[in-house]
Formats: structure tokens, sequence, C-alpha cells
């Protein structure tokens, strides 16, 4: 799969690759269809894209390039944006300082003018082969004016789409129409010499060309740097991603479903048009009284029409419960066009991408699914992110620079401990990056912007970013939490990775008196039932009450090694999240009491067992302290009993409308099957099977 990776950057990138290599490229997909996931996803993937770059040369580096860099195009309206977040209370600043100068340096040199004239010259250059003088080429755009050269560019798109969107595109017509362009941009001298087909151009002196043809760079993705500091965002930045363009890809009937949402009340979301009729006879424009011939068109067009009045609006079956950013679980489908380009509403595409790559520990990821959380419970009352965008999540782990020995750094990397067993490649890539960021920020920082910057980060995030297309998918679990004052309301929260409880060494206040049981002896801990349901491999559902003194307890939700079936699962295409054996482990520290000659004495013993959700209350009035995603920042104290279950997506509990066969509409209130909360994390591999 490495290797596999390796050739389409290439053959994205390069120009004059032989059609030999073509074949026997495809030929490897097609063999590789007949093994199991994640391999036949990705071959049949690799597939399609060499079979559109055979077809029609540099379409992919076209709309990479034009999709990335958000450059205007009819034919290509697709746009995409990376988000870099990082918190500036896990990660150190010069670690932030040291990524957004990297960031900066290469992107200075990636003006629109500069992405356009490398789409043409690597179209030219794709398609002509040898026929074509780069130098002169490259030299010809580099003195055009912004006008021509957006003329050209557009001429070029125009060209590579059209040819890619025909059932069977014909070579020797793109060729003929490139040759065109490629000599109208030259001029007449050029012109004359350029049209030897084949043959190679001479120089105006007569002499034949030597000089190899000049690389043309694939530039970076824009990238948006970004200090987490407020809970919501996440949120406003995807919102104004889409607004410069959103508004002008709605459909008549759809135009309501602006960026601020449509309202909460979903009878009145369906039918919500404003009628601008008043009623009121003298309101009437001066001959609306006068009836047409029934003959006329316009009486015709009357009985399909409804004038004035509510204008009913027919949503999708299933518009109330988008299940996933990116169509199934699985594939985020990478076709030459950036993923999830379908419709889920008549007349809006999705033509936005937005890949959030998030950098920190455990800690980062926790406040990350919350964020996730929120927007999706935010579009069960305002449905506009989902129809245009397609989202996708990366995973970067920097870990704080600490002894290898030091138990808090491994405790922090446990996802990023998990996916590199999952996906080797990530292991090898991404989570051997940690030391080289941290290496980038002790380096002393240089002012001198004519210094050349060896973007070596900002190279492996684009790879990252590119070729991660494998999700990972993550139970997302929530935690109600109740306090020990009445008076106060109960908590909820989720959690991605831990929840720690802890006993607090207050206890409470007790009203009256309350006469302590013979013979039982306080010792360390607390006294806590714990009701679970047990997590069997017959699936039956068994729940257990225990009642025990334990001095802590943890929830964790990762595998604690390879054979551990618990935790993420990979999700093949076109099938339902595999959700039986995710379950959470859980470690239980136990006072075990002994008695002996000498008197009684207190020893701890951990028990673990698996669950798929679990009550735990304190009985002995003393107090519980929670911790979640190992975040201090997100503890609660003074708690006498939570319960722990499985997210489940907000919108399981829509109404759903459906059409009967005799014309009439009837609300039928249907409890939709619950579906867990997962949150995708790319790699390039998922989990290999």
């Amino acid at each position: 799969m490495p290797l596999l990776h390796t050739l389409m950057y290439v053959f994205t990138k390069a120009t004059g690759i032989t059609e030999e290599l073509h074949r026997r490229t495809y030929a490897f997909c097609m063999r590789s269809l007949t093994l199991p996931a994640p391999y036949c996803t990705v071959a049949l993937d690799c597939a399609i894209r060499l079979k559109t770059e055979a077809a029609v040369p540099g379409t992919l580096y076209q709309r990479l390039v034009i999709a990335e860099q958000n450059l205007t195009s009819e034919l290509y309206p697709y746009q995409e944006r990376v988000f870099l977040f990082v918190d500036p209370e896990l990660v150190s600043p010069s670690v932030c300082s040291a990524l957004l100068l990297e960031i900066q340096a290469a992107q200075e040199q990636q003006t629109p003018e500069a992405c356009m004239r490398h789409v043409v010259s690597h179209a030219l250059q794709a398609a002509l082969g040898e026929a074509c003088h780069a130098g002169t080429l490259q030299r010809k755009l580099q003195a055009s004016p912004r006008l021509v050269l957006e003329r050209y560019f557009h001429a070029v798109v125009s060209a590579v789409e059209q040819m890619a969107s025909e059932p069977s595109p014909s070579r020797e017509g793109h060729l003929e129409r490139l040759e065109e362009i490629y000599c109208s941009l030259l001029g007449p001298a050029e012109a004359a010499r350029g049209r030897c087909g084949g043959k190679r151009l001479l120089l105006p002196s007569g002499d034949p060309l030597q000089d190899q043809l000049p690389s043309i760079p694939l530039p970076s993705p824009h990238i948006t740097f970004h200090l987490w500091t407020d809970e919501d965002q996440l949120w406003k930045e995807l919102v104004l991603f889409l607004r410069p363009r959103s508004q002008l890809r709605l459909s008549a009937d759809l135009e309501a479903l602006d960026l601020q949402g449509v309202p909460p009340d979903r009878e009145s979301a369906r039918a919500s048009v404003l009628s601008t009729d008043s009623g009121i006879e003298r309101d009437l424009p001066s001959g609306a009284d006068e009836l047409p011939s029934p003959e006329s068109p316009e009486m015709e067009r009357a009985g399909l029409q409804r004038k004035g009045g509510v204008k009913k609006r027919v949503w999708p079956p299933d518009i109330l419960m988008p299940s996933s950013w990116d169509g199934p679980p699985g594939l985020h489908r990478r076709t030459g066009r950036p993923s999830g380009d379908g419709e889920l509403l008549p007349g809006v595409s999705r033509l936005h991408t937005a890949r959030v790559l998030v950098l920190g520990d455990d800690r980062m990821l926790g406040r990350l699914a919350r964020a996730y959380y929120a927007i999706r419970k935010r579009e069960t009352q305002k449905f506009c992110l989902t129809p245009r965008l397609s989202l996708q999540l990366y995973y970067i782990p920097v870990l704080a620079p600490e002894k290898p020995a030091a138990s808090r750094h491994l405790e922090l990397g446990e996802l990023a401990t998990f996916l590199g067993r999952a996906d080797p490649w990530y292991e090898n890539t991404i989570n051997t990056l940690c030391p080289a960021i941290h290496k980038l920020a002790e380096m002393p920082l240089s002012l001198n912007t004519s210094r050349t910057i060896d973007p070596f980060i900002l190279d492996v995030i684009t790879y990252y970013i590119r070729m991660g297309t494998q999700p990972i998918y993550f139970q997302i679990y929530t935690v109600k939490i109740f306090f020990s004052d009445p008076s106060q309301d109960p908590a909820e929260d989720i959690f991605l990775t831990e929840l720690k409880m802890k006993i607090q060494d207050s206890k409470i206040p007790r009203d009256g008196f309350s006469p302590r049981r013979r013979g039982v002896a306080e010792g360390p801990g607390a006294e806590l039932s714990i009701c679970y349901q047990k997590a069997l491999l017959s699936h039956r559902v068994r729940e257990v009450t225990v009642s025990l003194r334990a001095t802590g307890l943890v929830l964790k939700t990762l595998a604690a090694s390879d054979s551990d079936v618990s935790g993420p699962t990979y999700c093949p295409p076109a099938a339902a999240p595999v959700t039986d054996h995710r379950c959470l482990n859980v470690s239980v520290t136990e006072v075990v009491k002994t008695s002996n000659l000498a008197g009684r004495s207190f020893s701890t013993v951990t028990n673990t067992f698996r669950t798929a959700s679990i009550q735990i209350q304190s009985q002995d009035q003393r107090l519980l302290t929670l911790s979640l995603d190992k975040d201090g920042r997100r503890t609660f104290r003074d708690v006498v009993r939570f319960e722990v279950a499985p997210c489940l997506e907000p919108c399981s509990g829509a109404q759903k409308s459906k059409v009967l066969s005799s014309h009439r509409q009837e609300m039928e209130r249907t409890k939709a099957k619950a579906k867990p909360l997962l949150m995708p994390i790319n790699t390039f591999s998922g989990i290999i099977q």
C-alpha cells in the first residue's frame, strides 16, 4: 500500500509517464480487487483515477491544484481547505511559531497567478510531451498579464474537463485542442515551429532543443493556522468557509436553507416559504381579476402552479438523518474530485471539503470529539453544513518532550499508539513526526525571508492530507453526572478515550444523625455500587450489580493490545459499523480487607472487565471526582453518581414523513433505530485485516 500511494503521487505530479507504467499499475490495482478490505477499496479508487489520467493526461494535477488553491472555475467548482488547529495550552509556543513560520514561508510563493501558471504548464507538457518547449512556455507565462493568464487558464481547464467528462475521450482530439492553445500562447513564430507533432521544436536560431524539461512544482494545499481558544471556533470556521459561494449554487426551492439554518420547528421548515399575497382585493394588480381564455397557455400553466398561499417543500426521506459527513462508512472516495461530491438535497452539491487537522495529544482529541458532537447536534436544528460540506478529520500526535521512561508521556499518546498498531504506514510516517516537530521548534528563528526553507514538516502534512483516505471510527461515549447538591442540575458531557474516577477526602454533609452500621470498619476508598451490562460474545444482555470498596476506577475506550476486540473498528464500505464488540475496558482498584493476629489490614487489587454501559454510585457518602479525556480542565467534583453509555446520533429520534399511496401525507412519529455516534480519523490504510 505505501508503494501504491507513492505511485499515485508520482502520477499526479510528474509529466511524461510512459504508457507501460500506466498499464502495469492499472493491472496491479485490478488484481488487488480480490484482496480483503482495505486493500480492495484503495485499489479500486486508484484504478479509477489511473483510468482518468491515462485517457486525459494532467487531469489529476489540474483538479488537485484547483480544489486546494480555491481557483475559480465553472467547470470544476470544488474547493478544499485545510484547517490546522492547535491548543495553545497543550502545545508549546515555540512549536506553534515554528509551524506557522513554515506554513507562511511555503505559501508566500503560492500566489493564484503562480498556481494558474503551473496548471497551464503541466497540462500542456503532459499532453504534448517533447513537442512542448517548456522553457519558452514558462517564460511566456511569466511575462503574461493576469487577464491573459486567466484566459489561457480557463481555456486549458475547459479542454481537460470537457474531455474527461466524455464517456470515450479521444486522445487525438484532446491533443489537437491543446496544440491550438499552445500555439496561440507562444505566438505565430513559435506556432509555426510547434506544429510538427511529435518532432522536437527548434530554437529561433535553428538549433534543436537540448535542455531538459523544467520541473513543475505541486503546490502545497491552502492551510490556515488556528489557535483553538473558543468552543465554537470549529463551527465558525466551517461556516465562514462556506459563506462566500454557498448562496450562488442554491436552487430556488431551497434558498431558505441559508447559513443561519432553518427554524427548529421541522413542520414550519417543511412549509416555510412566505406568501406575498395579502388576500385583499384592492391589493391585486390591475387586470388580475380578468381571467384568460381557457385555451390560452397562461390557463394551462395556472393549473400546474400555485398562486400565493404557502408553498410546500418536499424533503428527501432521509434528510433528518445525516448519518455521515461523507456517505457510507469506509473509503472516503477520491476519484479525482474531492470526496463527498454527491447531493444530499436537490440542487445543493457538496462542493466544499474541509480537512480538519489537529495537533496535540489525547486531550486535544477529546476537545475535537466535543466539537464534532456539538456540530452534529447543531445540524439537527440548523441543517446547513451537512448538505454542502464534506468534513475530513486528521490527527498528528505532538506530545510534550519528556524522559523516555515517563509514564505520563505514554499515557497521553494512547490513541496515536492505537492508530500506529492499526496502520503500520501511519506509524512509520506520522507517529515518527513528533521528534522532528520538536527539533524544528528548537532551531533559531531566522528573519531572512530570502533563505530557502526546507518544508519537511509541511511536506509530510501534505502527503498525509492527500493520501490519508481510510478512516478509523471511534465510538464517543456520553456521561451523565449527578452532584451532592440536590439543587444542582445533573451535567452531561462526552469523552473519547478515558474517564478516571478518584475518591475525594471530603464527605457529603449530613443533615441529621445517621448511625454507622455495626461491624463495618471504614478503610481506604469508598463503598461503590456498580451496575453494568456485561459484554458477551453471544451479544445477549446480561446486567451485573456488585458492591465493593475501591480507591479508584478508570474507563478506557481503546484496546489494550492487538488481540483485543474492543475499541475502534474498521467499517467496510456499504456496511453498517460493527458495534457489537465495541465496549469499555473498566479497571477497578478494589480494597481487600484481611484479618490476622496483628489486626486488620488493607490491600488493593485491580479488577478488569468489559461493558457497554455502566452506572456507579457512592454508597457511604464519600464524594467522587471525575476527569474526562485526561484533561485537567474537564474535571467534575462533588459527584455522587454517574452513568456512562455509548453516545448516540443527536438526530436518532427525528420525525419522518411518509407519503401514502392515496396521495395524502401523514406524520408518523417513529423512533428510528439508535445509531452510535462515531468520529472518523483518517489514516492511510485503516485497520489492516
